[in-house]
Parts: C-alpha cells; structure tokens; sequence
C-alpha cells in the first residue's frame, strides 16, 4: 500500500472523529458574525510554493498539536490512534473557542518523517520510519486549553495516544517545494534537493522532513493530490 492508501485512512480517521466529536453547534444569531480565523490564509506563505521548484522560506515559531510514532503507517495500530487523537482534540479546542468567540479554521494534516538511515525512505522500509504527525493551532492556544479538550477528546474516544501534546515547532531557514501527484512519486523531487539544490546552495540538513497535505485523497486524484515539501536547513 502508498502513501496514498495511508492518506485515504486520514480521512476516514477524520470522518470517524468527526462523528465522535458531533456535530459543529448550531450558530446563535451573534455567532453568524464571528470572525473565522483560518492559519491557511493568515500564514498563506506556509502554505504555498512553486511547483518542483524549491525557494528559500524562514519559517517562524509555530503551534501545533502532535503526536508521534515509528513503523509502517499502514501497520501501525498508533498511527490510526494518533490521527484521531490529534483530529478529536483540535476539533474540541475549536469548539471551546468558538464558545467564547474565537473560532477556527482545523488547518491540513503536517507530517515530520525521518529515519536512522535516509535510504530507508527510497528503499520504502517503512517499518523503519519515525513520524510525528501534526495539525497547526492559533497561538492564542495555551496548555490549560489544551489539556482541557483532551480530557473530553478522551471521554469520547475512550483512548489517546501518550505523546498528544501542544508543541512549538522552530525550523527557521527552509527550502520549500510543492509537488502535485502520488506521494510516492516524491522520490525525484527529493532527488535532486539532496543530491543538487542543497549542495550547490552550501545548505546542510537543519531538521526533518516535513510535510503538508493540501488535497483531500478522498475527493482528488492521485495524480492531481497537492502537497508542500519542506526541509530545513542550515549553511555549511
């Protein structure tokens, strides 16, 4: 199975959550107002890139809800409680500041991936990955709003995974790509980062790969499937 198949198993997760969770309460008249903050737009540069080409990007501090994990994703029974656990609890973050007037946008799934041996990824050793899954929060979520929403994500999931935290991620000076087609046709891309741009540039590895999944496998092709690439760096 590729990571496509992996992909499709997150929106099924989602969908799963989503009905674990409820539904998004019925707007009071005040509510239709409300300003909805959506980080895609706000932290557009995120976001976007060129199409194979990567450009330099400082990426600043950023929160996240994550959750980690190693093996094969299509194995590995954490991966699935990981995706849920991180779906249940930004959706009952959001619903608790939707409450007192703050609301949301839940941001695209993030992936940090990294393994002992680089020729792990291309040889598709999965069983040897570690990951650490991730969904972007607004800044204004603070621990005690955290630990909150995750006593009730686990009231209503009877189970989350250990690692579930609110994490600042600090990459800094990256080098960032979009690719559009199955994940597993990244390989080429990467290729040439590792193997060209990063040389030539004088940029050495600064952190772990680093993924954002813009399209929804459910509803896109394949081939159509939009994802950003990310790597940071550092000057050698």
């Amino acid at each position: 199975m590729d990571r496509y198949l992996e992909a499709v198993s997150i929106a099924l997760v989602t969908e799963i959550v989503k009905r674990a969770i409820g539904p998004d309460p019925v707007k009071r008249p005040w509510e239709q107002q409300m300003e909805k903050l959506d980080l895609k737009k706000a932290r557009k540069a995120l976001f976007n890139a060129p199409l194979n080409r990567f450009v330099p990007i400082e990426v600043p501090p950023v929160a996240y809800l994550m959750a980690d994990g190693h093996g094969d994703p299509n194995a590995a029974p954490e991966y699935k409680l990981a995706l849920a656990s991180l779906y249940a609890t930004a959706y009952s973050v959001k619903f608790a500041c939707k409450a007192k007037g703050r609301d949301f946008v839940v941001s695209p799934l993030e992936g940090l991936w990294s393994a002992p041996d680089p020729e792990s990824f291309t040889a598709r050793r999965k069983d040897e990955w570690d990951w650490t899954m991730m969904i972007m929060v607004p800044d204004y979520i603070d621990e005690e709003m955290f630990l909150e929403a995750k006593v009730r994500s686990e009231c209503k999931l009877g189970k989350l995974i250990a690692s579930l935290r609110l994490e600042t991620l600090e990459e800094g000076l990256c080098l960032q790509a979009l690719h559009v087609g199955s994940y597993d046709d990244e390989g080429p891309l990467l290729a040439k980062l590792h193997d060209e741009i990063m040389p030539e540039g004088g940029y050495g590895f600064g952190g772990r790969h680093h993924e954002i999944y813009l399209s929804d496998p459910r509803k896109t092709p394949a081939e159509k499937l939009r994802t950003v690439i990310r790597q940071p760096v550092r000057k050698t």
